[in-house]
């Protein structure tokens, strides 16, 4: 095995999208996949997820979508972050659509979203622009606690839908992951779903409590097997030293992979078992406290078989979206293995 292996299981993120889709409908399915596809590869998860019922691709910059199109000549795709006067002719040619989020010139000639400011105080106008500019496609804002905050959920939902009462033939979507799947009022013509596309909970907790399935996997392997005495250390700053005769496993992944530095504490599987990360996580290895003496070789499961991500992002006190955006699976440190479709 390479330093560490990640397995994409594109079926899961096909039947994730399934899922989605049945639960929004009539609603269309748009599959956000910036940050490539949440570090599982955009252009395969793209794949996975019109298969599974999507009709659109979102984005958050303009060269995201000009990879995603080079890919996928076909599916709409959006770009949902702020873009430059300049890259409407870029866009044009491309035939991708762009969010209007601040007062300004608009482009022309491309298919434009105009986002509102419904209480997230991020991208996004005060109201709705005055001209009925045919370009204008779509009508659209963004949940800021649809995983925890119903009341201001659905003030925000209020607020959308009396801003845009009155624009028939006009796509009006606002609902995230977590707003599909819990406000049935929020779905309206589309709902945008990342996270739960992927199988990770936008809630914290476990995303089977609503019919999702990881669709990530990540393995290593026990490098180097040593036994501490009492009174001896592993990892930068003696974080962990032993109080008695422990056997102690190394794992060549660390921070530079994307096993945070604050992930120490947490759980990996070896064995058959949990068994707890140790000491300071350095930048290419985690320390592992092992039962008893195991072989160099050994598996060791870093998420996979029910670890899931949700797991490791409550030790680091940190949400799913940022770990799995933070894995870093190119060929330099790791072996990427897709499954499916």
């Amino acid at each position: 095995m390479p330093r560490s292996r990640f397995t994409v299981d594109l079926r899961a993120v096909r039947r994730n999208a399934e899922r989605l889709r049945d639960v929004s409908a009539p609603s269309e399915l748009w599959a956000v996949v910036k940050a490539d596809g949440y570090g599982h590869g955009a252009v395969d998860v793209s794949r996975a997820a019109l298969a599974g019922g999507a009709t659109a691709l979102c984005v958050a910059t303009l060269g995201e979508a000009l990879a995603l199109r080079s890919a996928l000549p076909e599916p709409r795709v959006l770009v949902m972050g702020p873009t430059a006067a300049g890259d409407a002719a870029a866009a044009r040619e491309a035939r991708l659509e762009l969010v209007v989020s601040r007062p300004g010139a608009l482009p022309e000639g491309v298919p434009l979203h105009v986002k509102l400011d419904t209480g997230m105080g991020r991208w996004g106008l005060r109201e709705l622009l005055g001209n009925g500019r045919r370009e204008v496609v779509g009508l659209m804002s963004h949940f800021a606690s649809a995983d925890a905050d119903e009341a201001f959920t659905r003030e925000q939902t209020r607020r959308f839908l009396e801003a845009t009462t009155g624009s028939e033939g006009v796509t009006r979507h606002l609902a995230n992951s977590a707003g599909a799947l819990r406000y049935p009022e929020a779905r309206l013509d589309a709902v945008r779903c990342g996270i739960a596309l992927y199988g990770v909970s936008p809630f914290k907790g476990d995303a089977a409590d609503d019919g999702l399935e990881p669709a990530l996997r990540w393995e290593s392997e026990l490098a180097q097997v040593k036994l501490l005495q009492p009174g001896e250390s592993v990892g930068y700053g003696r974080r962990f030293v032993a109080d008695r005769e422990t056997w102690i496993g190394l794992v060549p992944v660390g921070y530079a992979d994307g096993f945070r530095r604050d992930l120490t504490g947490t759980d990996v599987l070896v064995d058959g078992g949990r068994r707890r990360v140790v000491g300071a996580v350095s930048m290419d290895a985690i320390a592992v406290e092992l039962p008893r003496e195991l072989p160099v070789g050994e598996p060791v499961t870093l998420v996979g078989d029910g670890l899931l991500v949700e797991e490791h992002a409550r030790v680091a006190g940190t949400i799913g979206y940022e770990l799995v955006c933070g894995f870093r699976s190119g060929p330099e440190r790791a072996e990427r293995v897709v499954v499916g479709p």
